[in-house]
């Protein structure tokens, strides 16, 4: 079945959707964006998601296209057309489309709003979670403020590339203090010395990532304990266990970063348990 993206009202074969060449979103990345799971044919965690598209629109000064009720529609609209029992949809939302001009345009200019969905197969994340992931480290060398989920993601898909070419799965940024921030598409957790779950405080230098919300209620649930503070590269090589989380694939472990085994190089008890936990417990919008 072909698959079928909305852009800008209308309901499109993937083949033929397109935006303008003048989209500030293609010129300028002046856009945001959010990946979201489906599962077992339920949206995950879509009010967190939409939340964090609101706060993204506001801190760029950008409107969105519609109303949140009118959203969700289209959503779940593009979720059926596409017959996603098992996947992701991903929103984008950028200032529209003007003439090229660094300033931002007329108020009055329409926002471009882009949806697509697909069908992921959930056997390949399963693979991942039974072997684990490796990783690299990399300097930070993104824009301040990471915390909007803006469509300028050149450095992070340099990262991924770095760690493609190293045999790695995932890059992990290392601040100038030689503190991890996050992963180029991911959050980041250890499990330290003494047991506790850590993972950076989400008020500067990271993204406040959905799922690392998440599990924050799963751990509350399951009685873990978090510590949320800063910790090195030298620290996390050192850990009992290293996970990453993302939307679309909740919680990953690391076995190896930088060639150097974590652990017993085995994924690790914490993740699993965590992992298996956090659908029960999550948001879920039926289709």
């Amino acid at each position: 079945m072909p698959r079928i993206a909305y852009v800008n009202g209308r309901y499109l074969p993937h083949s033929e959707a397109a935006v303008h060449i003048e989209d500030r979103g293609y010129q300028f990345a002046d856009g945001v964006y959010e990946v979201c799971e489906i599962r077992h044919g339920v949206i995950v965690d879509l009010t967190r998601h939409l939340d964090r598209l609101d706060r993204s629109l506001s801190e760029l000064q950008m409107k969105c296209p519609m109303s949140r009720a009118a959203l969700t529609q289209v959503i779940r609209e593009v979720a059926r057309r596409n017959r996603v029992k098992n996947g992701l949809f991903y929103l984008q939302v950028t200032r529209g489309v003007a003439r090229r001009d660094h300033v931002f345009p007329s108020a009055d200019t329409p926002p471009s709003l882009v949806i697509t969905a697909k069908i992921t197969d959930p056997s390949i994340i399963a693979r991942k979670n039974e072997t684990g992931l490796k990783a690299i480290t990399l300097p930070d060398n993104r824009w301040d403020r990471v915390d909007i989920k803006s469509v300028g993601l050149l450095p992070n898909a340099m990262a991924r590339q770095a760690a493609k070419e190293q045999g790695a799965q995932e890059a992990i940024y290392i601040d100038a203090r030689g503190m991890v921030t996050e992963g180029a598409a991911t959050n980041v957790w250890i499990v330290d010395q003494d047991g506790i779950l850590v993972t950076r405080p989400a008020e500067h230098g990271i993204l406040r990532g959905i799922t690392r919300t998440g599990l924050m209620d799963v751990t509350a649930k399951l009685g873990i304990e978090v510590a949320e503070r800063e910790f090195s590269r030298d620290e996390m090589l050192a850990a009992r266990e290293v996970f990453i989380t993302a939307a679309t694939s909740i919680c990953f472990p690391i076995v190896e970063i930088d060639g150097q085994t974590i652990g017993n190089g085995h994924p690790g008890a914490m993740s699993e348990r965590i992992r298996s936990a956090f659908f029960d417990i999550a948001e879920k919008t039926v289709i």
